[in-house]
This record gives C-alpha cells, sequence and structure tokens, in this order.
C-alpha cells in the first residue's frame, strides 16, 4: 500500500471512529488503524504526523465502551515502538490517563494494554522521570501489593522499566515495593511471576536505599535461598544476584548463608547446572565466599570440604 493510500485510509478510519452512530464501524475504523501501526514504522509515522490524531486517540481510550478503550490504547501502544515517538507520546495528560487505568483496573485487558504503554515509553530515560513526578511508580507498586490480577506481569514489566531511574527507585522502596516484591515471590499463586519480581528487586538493589531496604527485611538471605531451591531458571538467577549484592555489602549475610546446611550445596549445583548467567553468578558468589575469613563464619564445620 502506498503512502498516500495509507494516509487516505488514516484520515478515513479517524473520521469513522469520531464520527460514527454505530459502534460496529467504530470499532472496525480502530482495529483497521491497529493493523495498519502493528507492524510498518512508516505506518506509525504516518499517524502520528496526520492533525488531531494523537487527541482524539487519547479522547476515544477514555470511551465507557471497553473494546474502543483497549483499540485506542492499542494503536498507541503501537505508536511508542517508534523511538521518535516516544517522547511526545509521553505528554501529563496521557501519563494520567494511564495512572487512571492502573489505579482501577477495572478492565483485564485496558490494565494490560496501559502497562504495556507504559513500559515502552518508559524505554525512553527522558520519560523516566515524568512517569516518578505524576505518582505511576506508588500506582504501580500498591497494584502490585493488591490482589494477583491478569495484568501482574505488565505491571511488573513497567516497574522493572521505571526503577532504573534513581530517582524511581528511591519512590519505589519508600512506597514499600520492597516488601510487596518479597510477597509476590513467596506467593504461592504467584510462581509465574517470581522471576520478575527478583529482577525488579535486583534492580532497586543497585541503588543504597533498595539495598538497604531488602538487608534490613527479616530473613532475607534464607528466602533467596529457597528460591534456589525451586525449577525456574530466571527466579534462581536473580536470587543470585541478589546474594552475591548482598555479600558485596554485609559480611553478616555472608554469615548467615555459610550457617544453612544446603546453601554450598545448591551454590554448586547452580555452578554446574544453571543456565550461563545462573553460572556466572554462582561463580562469583563461591569466589567472594572463598575469598571471605571463612574460620570466623563456620564454627569450625568444615562447610566447603565437599568441594
Amino acid at each position: 500500500m502506498s503512502s498516500a493510500r495509507v494516509r487516505e485510509v488514516i484520515r478515513q478510519c479517524l473520521s469513522e471512529a469520531q464520527s460514527s452512530d454505530f459502534h460496529e464501524a467504530e470499532q472496525k475504523a480502530l482495529q483497521t488503524l491497529v493493523s495498519i501501526t502493528k507492524v510498518s514504522p512508516l505506518n506509525r509515522n504516518l499517524l502520528a504526523l496526520t492533525e488531531g490524531a494523537i487527541p482524539a486517540l487519547l479522547t476515544l481510550s477514555k470511551s465507557s465502551s471497553g473494546i474502543i478503550q483497549i483499540l485506542s490504547l492499542s494503536i498507541l501502544f503501537n505508536l511508542s515502538l517508534n523511538p521518535d515517538l516516544k517522547q511526545s507520546l509521553a505528554d501529563i495528560e496521557t501519563i494520567h490517563h494511564l495512572n487512571s487505568i492502573i489505579a482501577t483496573l477495572n478492565s483485564e485487558d485496558s490494565g494490560r494494554v496501559a502497562s504495556s504503554l507504559v513500559c515502552s515509553l518508559a524505554m525512553l530515560d527522558k520519560n523516566k522521570a515524568k512517569f516518578g513526578v505524576a505518582g505511576t511508580i506508588q500506582l504501580l507498586v500498591k497494584a502490585i501489593a493488591g490482589p494477583r490480577c491478569p495484568a501482574a506481569h505488565h505491571l511488573l514489566s513497567s516497574l522493572a522499566e521505571l526503577v532504573r531511574f534513581h530517582g524511581n527507585c528511591t519512590l519505589a522502596v519508600r512506597e514499600g515495593a520492597v516488601q510487596a516484591l518479597i510477597q509476590v515471590v513467596e506467593s504461592t499463586d504467584g510462581q509465574d511471576l517470581a522471576g520478575t519480581s527478583l529482577l525488579v528487586l535486583a534492580l532497586l538493589a543497585r541503588f543504597d536505599e533498595g539495598l538497604n531496604a531488602l538487608r534490613k527485611t527479616d530473613q532475607i538471605v534464607s528466602k533467596m535461598v529457597d528460591v534456589l531451591k525451586g525449577r525456574c531458571m530466571l527466579s534462581k538467577e536473580g536470587a543470585a544476584e541478589i546474594l552475591l549484592l548482598l555479600f558485596e555489602e554485609s559480611e553478616g549475610c555472608v554469615r548467615d548463608a555459610l550457617r544453612l546446611p544446603d546453601f554450598s550445596t545448591l551454590i554448586a549445583d547452580l555452578s554446574v547446572r544453571g543456565s550461563a548467567r545462573a553460572r556466572e553468578k554462582a561463580a562469583l558468589l563461591l569466589k567472594k565466599i572463598m575469598e571471605a575469613d571463612l574460620d570466623s563464619y563456620v564454627d569450625g564445620n568444615p562447610m566447603f570440604s565437599q568441594w
């Protein structure tokens, strides 16, 4: 389809989506826009450059109709995949609207698409602070700490992207993100979310606020070792990284780990049978432990004789 033809289709679809008295026609027009922007960066730019297109889509994304809201958000998400459109899309009105969807999560699909849009826009570093100022971090932490919802993965991914900015990390820690994420890791109904939660915890631990909050968490070393006993390799990678960060900061954490009877076996097993990333982390953990003054930790128990 030529650019001229695409422009014509875009104008027609936008007109029908805004003026049609028939729900089916409005829905069909938006579905067409979703389709033509899904894979083509050029088509996304053509839509974004169409006068009044983005304000119209934002208005439609506030529709009382669930399907119209989802389709409009999906188009905005497609547009956000173009790096040069991320900054203009992340205006304060759009961010506040996305916040309102995350705050209520009335629709499972709307929550997923809105969270995905937040994550996509936050991939531009210049946008990260905007979300922090607008209160998105607090809303994400509150949603993650609440009852498990179908959008949980998307919420966690958005938080993971946003806390790469130090200021947002501080906001997340103050809001209780560490405790909320630990609860997800330990939850029996959140096993599939544990790996992503541990990734966010590791990102938080890159900064002093996050690391200190982890250190103050009751039985944090034991909790991470329990993760190493599980089957999810992504979770094991995250737990190993967190243990490494804790060990580098606190000899007390090393002491706590060495007092656990199965710790050495788990790390040895991970260093052999883990993924490439897990083996790398396990090797660093072993090096860190062997560099420590073992006599002061193991109380005469030859913890490493098996190696």
